[in-house]
């Protein structure tokens, strides 16, 4: 993995096209980067460890034009980055780029070499080169790729190119995203939609299973066996300035700045007219379904599976049916218990995390109901559940997911309504009100960015740290556990969430006058018990950085920084302590010198396990 780029056509000349594509996708995360081309000597491949840039110096300097070229963006799964390793892969008149892993190369390789083909990579992609080119002496390149995918086991995406057919880009697809985009005597086609949005908003989502061969005249699809599909033409809303920064320094403070459009976005439509219940067939459910469920269970990843700690506690508040939470890369593993009357909800912004899919589908196997709440249209979990709830955040480009997560726990509060309604467990005068509350989040949100610049100045004075330590209770306990975990992507400080009541359980170990403490203290049935552990901390010279929802004199004595915010909702409370958290790890980042956008080792989107 991560990005594939590939274009054909007339129009314009491929070698920029692609290079903007990359750039557009740098968003997910990479080491390395290249690109394959034709050139009036013939099939060219450029690449390089490092960023983008690097990669340009090798082309921008060649007078050339080219109306095919693929390229891609590698981000490490099998061998080193180094030159060596980098995408595009060549075998003779071959070259291809790929996403994925191929979990049965060291057989594949060790039988391709006694056949006497060479390796120069580590990568288990050249296998799939070698196999490609061993299938393609007197056949099509789609027929030599049909032929090749018979031997892989494992997920992929890939592109395809021949010095022999240099007319056509062949891509196949397996449990990894590709689309299509369509020009007028032109093609695109891409792992993500930003990579040639400014080009065509006309795409066709590949499902699994899938080839697309890309003429200058036209696109084929067919299945793996070389029947034809018939694929409907889905058009983009987003507009290219929404994939862009738009001023901003980084592309995750932008998307942070947007939290207030997106979630007005996520919230509309969603609630009846007169403003009392929650229009369930935005969740693709009917009351019928909702009154047959007796648990739900949700699965997620990284962020999302905060969010989805978040909306246990929402929904068995509200409508008091049982939620379990699990990490999707372990509940894929183990052998769950669901029925047809539980709701699996799969959470995953992009639609394309390997382990939730995979999960997913477990649970389709096992006959439960299945709900994705994700962002990106016509993505595989969005076409693979049997209901979908779509956040509509917009294109989110950094690595660390900001917006995607707010509006995931809108999802939720939604969710948890819609179900507490239609269970009778939430009285209609107060689901109106936490309805009125919802629609009141979004101006809310944007008065606690304002205190950006707070924020900014609290960041200076923990720079140097070299650990924090994130405390909560009750529902806020997720958002610490978020908090952290934003702080470790992007400034590389090593940070821990923990519930507040088990301090006293070992972290209270770690404290010292150098450990920053971030403590989630709002106005609520608890405050007494955080402020208690406030209490440790302050008598073991820790520094306190807290947040709280009113300006409370004993939060004010026992913290060093305190910023208090605007709420009138315990649960919605959750989005409004994250816009703090999100800026004050951005912040820190920053003043570290650190890649916000691209934070080392890391990928947008998670397509292998």
């Amino acid at each position: 993995m991560c990005g594939i780029i590939g274009y054909i056509g007339a129009n314009k000349n491929a070698i920029p096209v692609v290079m903007d594509g990359l750039r557009k996708l740098e968003y997910r995360g990479y080491d390395s980067a290249g690109i394959a081309y034709f050139s009036e000597h013939g099939l060219e491949v450029k690449r390089c460890k490092g960023k983008i840039s690097q990669l340009d110096q090798l082309v921008s300097s060649l007078a050339l034009s080219a109306d095919l070229a693929i390229g891609h963006t590698r981000w490490a799964t099998h061998g080193k980055p180094s030159n060596e390793n980098a995408h595009p892969h060549r075998s003779g008149d071959i070259v291809l780029v790929h996403n994925g892993i191929i979990e049965n190369y060291v057989e594949l390789k060790a039988q391709l070499q006694q056949e006497g083909y060479a390796f120069t990579s580590e990568t288990d992609t050249e296998v799939l080169a070698h196999l490609v080119s061993r299938h393609a002496s007197g056949r099509t390149l789609e027929d030599a790729v049909r032929l090749a995918i018979r031997d892989i086991k494992g997920a992929f995406a890939f592109a395809v190119v021949s010095e022999r057919e240099p007319d056509k880009i062949v891509a196949v697809r397996k449990e990894s995203p590709l689309v299509v985009g369509l020009g007028d005597g032109e093609y695109f086609l891409a792992s993500d939609v930003p990579a040639f949005l400014n080009h065509s908003k006309q795409v066709i989502f590949l499902d699994n299973g899938e080839m697309a061969v890309l003429h200058k005249d036209g696109v084929i699809v067919t299945d793996f066996d070389g029947q034809p599909v018939n694929k409907p033409i889905v058009t983009i809303s987003w507009s290219p300035s929404m994939a862009e920064k738009g001023g901003y320094r980084h592309f995750m403070l932008k998307e942070i700045y947007e939290q207030p459009r997106a979630i007005a976005d996520t919230i509309r439509g969603r609630i009846t007219a007169e403003r009392s219940d929650v229009v369930i067939e935005e969740f693709g459910m009917t009351r019928e379904l909702m009154a047959s469920i007796d648990r739900i269970v949700i699965v997620a990843c990284g962020t999302s599976y905060h969010s989805g700690m978040v909306g246990k506690y929402m929904i068995e508040e509200l409508a008091r049916i049982p939620v379990d939470v699990d990490i999707a890369s372990e509940y894929r593993y183990r052998q769950p218990i669901l029925s047809d009357r539980t709701l699996f909800i799969a959470i995953t912004q992009s639609g394309e995390t390997a382990d939730t899919l995979a999960a997913m589908r477990e649970a389709k196997r096992l006959g439960a109901r299945t709900l994705t709440i994700c962002n990106v249209i016509g993505s595989s979990a969005a076409r693979e559940a049997e209901s979908v709830f779509y956040t509509h955040s917009g294109p989110e480009i950094g690595v660390a997911s900001t917006k995607a997560f707010t509006t995931q726990i809108v999802a939720l509060y939604l969710l948890a309504i819609a179900f507490a309604n239609n269970r009778g467990t939430l009285p209609s005068a107060e689901a109106g009100r936490m309805l009125e509350d919802l629609l009141r989040l979004p101006a809310q949100v944007e008065n606690t960015v304002a205190h950006d610049s707070d924020i900014a100045a609290i960041a200076k004075d923990f720079v140097k740290a070299r650990g924090f330590l994130y405390l909560a209770r009750g529902v806020h306990y997720p958002i610490a556990l978020e908090g952290a975990l934003k702080l470790k992507e992007i400034s590389y400080i090593h940070a821990e969430g923990y519930a507040a009541g088990e301090m006293k359980h070992g972290p209270i170990a770690l404290i010292d006058e150098e450990l920053p403490v971030v403590v989630l203290a709002p106005e609520d049935k608890l405050l007494e018990k955080v402020l208690s552990n406030m209490e440790e901390v302050r008598s073991r010279g820790g520094r306190l950085i807290a947040l709280t929802t009113r300006d409370n004199d004993h939060v004010r004595k026992l913290a060093q920084h305190m910023l208090s915010i605007e709420s009138n909702n315990h649960l919605l409370n959750t989005v409004l302590l994250t816009i703090p958290l999100q800026l004050l790890a951005y912040h820190v980042a920053v003043l570290r010198g650190c890649d916000v956008d691209q934070p080392r080792n890391l990928a947008k989107s998670v397509t292998v396990e």
